[in-house]
């Protein structure tokens, strides 16, 4: 077995591992990284990797078209530029398959070129698909989905991922969404493990805290929340990372707030 060089830290129930080796104890964990805005790479424990909103064209961001050689699944929330991103090239460079609902998949993906052989289009919120032995379910999200064009104003409707990983590990991929008492039932129904919640510099840190509570409901396996959908140096005025972790803390909520460093390899394990 080989060591770690780094530090292991072990988040309530759920182990995070820096990585710069990986153990043998530690090959059934999910990879992920945090690649700005809302973009992360999920590496899947036998090494599928998924993409959610790969929005390379923000300050941020420091991963090049190019560098993204393998990818298997591209997770699209809604319709809006930073959702979509730069998933067309990216499809159409690695072929990769893209989930998303049924307007936006077979609409403007298709408009854009992504062929019909890596498009999964989901009907509608509430589906679930299986894809080499991982899970994803389509929830609802209460947010716009105008896709870029003007000429194709519509999207479909916005959603969110719950994504369950060959290791059993269940991470709930918010999208864009505003709190709605479905969190309270998801919560129950399908025990996310991690969270990886809103936090626009416009949010209330709190609301996005109140997520995290309904998320628990008869869930005593979330340990872990992670924020998405921001900057590096939010604008003054702007609601950060640290806010949200000190709304989680007046809660009292037994749960880990997680602020990935950008580009830094965390491994997830149950």
């Amino acid at each position: 077995m080989r060591s770690l060089t780094k530090a292991f830290i072990v988040l309530g129930s759920l182990a995070v591992i820096l990585l710069s080796e990986v153990p043998a104890d530690a090959q059934q964990a999910v990879k992920m990284e945090w690649l700005s805005w809302s973009h992360f790479r999920f590496t899947s424990p036998t090494g599928k990797v998924i993409l959610t909103n790969p929005y390379l064209n923000n300050p941020d961001n420091k991963t090049k078209l190019e560098d993204l050689k393998k990818v298997d699944i591209i997770l699209v929330a809604d319709g809006h530029r930073d959702e979509i991103g730069s998933t067309v090239e990216i499809a159409k460079q690695t072929k990769a398959r893209v989930v998303a609902v049924n307007e936006l998949s077979n609409g403007y993906l298709a408009s854009k070129g992504v062929p019909r052989e890596q498009r999964i289009p989901f009907a509608g919120t509430g589906d679930r698909y299986r894809i080499d032995g991982i899970t994803i379910r389509l929830v609802n999200s209460l947010h716009g989905s105008g896709v870029p064009d003007r000429a194709e104003p519509y999207g479909g409707p916005a959603a969110g991922f719950f994504i369950t990983f060959e290791n059993g590990l269940t991470v709930y991929f918010s999208g864009s969404t505003d709190i709605t008492m479905d969190m309270q039932l998801w919560g129950s129904l399908f025990k996310p493990d991690v969270a990886i919640l809103h936090l626009s510099a416009s949010r209330d840190p709190m609301v996005v805290a109140h997520m995290v509570r309904l998320l628990r409901t008869d869930n005593p396996n979330l340990k872990t929340v992670i924020p998405h959908h921001h900057l590096l140096k939010p604008p003054p005025g702007g609601t950060s990372p640290k806010d949200l972790e000190e709304a989680i803390k007046a809660l009292n909520l037994p749960v880990t707030f997680l602020n990935p460093e950008l580009g830094r390899e965390y491994m997830l394990t149950k």
